[in-house]
């Protein structure tokens, strides 16, 4: 530690000018002395005596305002009673000290002041015997603009606020009427001003606390310091001379967001030296290690499969924080919190505080994440549902929502099964489920398979009924005729539906022998037709029908009626 240089004693008091400077007839006896004129002459006459000078006196005579002094001179000089602090100061015959103060020409009136006497011998007992760098023992004794009086054994040194201390100040008032050592900074000659410091002094024994420090401490040793900053990465703490850091991790074994969850300014903390970088001056703390590490077997406490009960301590985007031990947490994923909902949000399941059970699925103590689930503690509804919905099944199911390529229905809370699109009609090209269904009906279906472990249920609609493609060619045969209405013209002709509800195609070549100018000109959209098959395509779903050529086979039946009746009435008529 630097050796402190001695103080200095000065072992009278003085009253100091709230402005700490001298007047002019101090200036004047302090260019004399630098001068080495001797200042300590009694002798001599009035005219020849300069303000300024110190004169020894002795007492004479006392009055009621004023000390009367013989200083040798001519005439007696005269002190203000107020310039004795203390009574049995003033004894008859006593030897004082003084400073010529103010002459009123020859043989007028001198006026004395034993206070700038002691100022000036104090003044010169400064100069001689300390320099700038020198430690001296001083009392706080007034705020000041800027900072503070310091009384240094009767002269005043200013001490500006920013050398008060080596820490952020809230208030000056607490530092009145305390006794500190102070560094002299600066003393200027000219002005008689002393600028002191008390922070240069703290931060030199830092300095040396600091290093002291740093060569005796080693790694694992426990120490007690004080919070002075917060961070939101840490707490930094001062250890008697060297900061360190105390990072967020390392402040507790659970999960926080900020070290002001756990600590204030200004607390006392005991921790331990987890690492030291002595070039650089660095020192890691911890607190939570301190303590027994809480996932030290883990496994053993909680193994896969274990009921725990806890508190839910944080929501995320993604699932819910559940503290089951201080310092243990574990996360409930979204996907875990229930058999029957879409769960996007954990706030529609849990909310922060509420207290929960749940099933430890997996550790993974490196990491130190534990996955939890809600769900797991109901009955899973896909436990057993090959057995309740087999292939074949007919059920009554709600439509849920509708998507492009199907609709998903409900057959039992948290049991959903789809409906392609495909599997909507036999007979009808659909293009969306909404063609046929609304979200909300309920309608009849058949489970086509079922996949426990994706959790997939198929159903149709259309295999309710038979499907009427098959063997359509015994049924409906080329050449047959059949019967149905229009349903829809293009410009390339009519779709005609069939009685056994097939759609076919009248092509507009198949239409009329016939001119015309438009598919209307011969059919309307309701009309009942009959007409030909002339083309099945089981495969693609497709039938082709002739309006024309049953017209004209109709036709041709008919006029062979006619002439076969004409024929047999002739024959009659022959007979």
């Amino acid at each position: 530690m630097p050796t402190k240089q001695p103080y200095i004693w000065i072992e009278h008091e003085s009253k100091v000018l709230d402005d700490g400077a001298f007047d002019e007839s101090d200036m004047k006896f302090f260019r004399a002395a630098l001068e080495n004129k001797d200042t300590n002459s009694s002798s001599g006459s009035l005219n020849s005596m300069v303000s300024g000078e110190i004169l020894k006196g002795t007492i004479v005579e006392v009055t009621k305002d004023f000390v009367v002094v013989d200083v040798g001179l001519k005439s007696e000089g005269l002190i203000p009673i107020s310039e004795f602090s203390d009574p049995e100061e003033i004894v008859l015959g006593s030897d004082v000290e003084v400073l010529l103060d103010q002459t009123e020409g020859e043989g007028g009136q001198i006026v004395l002041s034993r206070e700038k006497a002691r100022k000036q011998r104090q003044w010169e007992f400064i100069v001689n015997h300390c320099k700038e760098g020198s430690i001296v023992q001083g009392k706080i004794i007034r705020k000041v603009k800027g900072g503070l009086m310091v009384d240094i054994k009767g002269m005043d040194a200013f001490l500006p606020g920013s050398q008060v201390d080596n820490k952020r100040i809230k208030n000056l008032d607490d530092y009145l009427g305390r006794t500190f050592d102070v560094k002299i900074l600066k003393i200027n000659l000219e002005r008689k001003n002393i600028v002191v410091s008390r922070r240069e002094i703290l931060e030199d024994e830092r300095v040396y606390r600091k290093a002291e420090l740093l060569e005796d401490i080693q790694v694992g040793d426990i120490r007690t310091g004080v919070v002075k900053n917060i961070t939101d990465f840490g707490v930094f703490l001062d250890l008697d001379g060297i900061d360190g850091l105390l990072h967020i991790t390392d402040l507790t074994w659970k999960r926080i967001k900020h070290p002001s969850e756990l600590v204030n300014l200004g607390d006392e903390l005991e921790v331990m030296i987890l690492n030291i970088d002595r070039e650089k001056g660095r020192v890691a703390l911890g607190l939570k290690q301190k303590d027994t590490n809480p996932w030290d077997e883990i496994e053993k406490r909680y193994p896969p499969g274990t009921r725990v009960r806890g508190k839910i301590v944080n929501l995320v985007a993604y699932g819910a924080f559940i503290e089951i031990e201080p310092g243990i947490e574990g996360l409930i994923h979204v996907s875990e919190m229930s058999w029957v909902k879409n769960v996007t949000d954990p706030s529609q399941i849990v909310n922060k505080g509420d207290p929960v059970e749940a099933i430890v699925l997996s550790i993974q103590k490196d990491e130190g994440k534990i996955s939890l689930g809600i769900k797991q503690t109901e009955r899973n509804p896909w436990e057993d549902v090959d057995d309740k919905y087999p292939v074949g099944k007919n059920v009554n199911v709600e439509i849920r929502n509708l998507t492009n390529y199907g609709a998903f229905v409900e057959l039992e809370p948290g049991v959903d099964g789809l409906i392609h699109i495909s599997d909507l009609s036999w007979i009808k090209k659909v293009s969306h489920p909404s063609e046929v269904l609304k979200k909300g009906d309920r309608v009849d279906a058949v489970v086509l398979s079922v996949d426990k472990e994706s959790k997939k249920i198929t159903l149709g609609v259309k295999q309710l009924t038979s499907n009427p493609w098959e063997g359509i060619e015994k049924t409906m045969p080329v050449g047959s005729i059949v019967k149905g209405h229009v349903t829809k013209i293009t410009a390339f002709g009519a779709f005609i539906e069939l009685d056994n509800g097939i759609e076919g195609l009248v092509h507009v070549t198949e239409l009329s022998d016939r001119a015309f100018s438009k598919v209307e000109d011969i059919v309307k959209i309701g009309a009942e037709v009959q007409a030909k098959v002339i083309k099945l395509d089981p495969e693609h779903k497709k039938i082709s029908l002739s309006i024309k050529d049953h017209v004209v086979e109709t036709t041709q039946v008919n006029r062979d009626d006619i002439v076969v009746g004409k024929y047999r009435g002739e024959e009659e008529d022959d007979e």
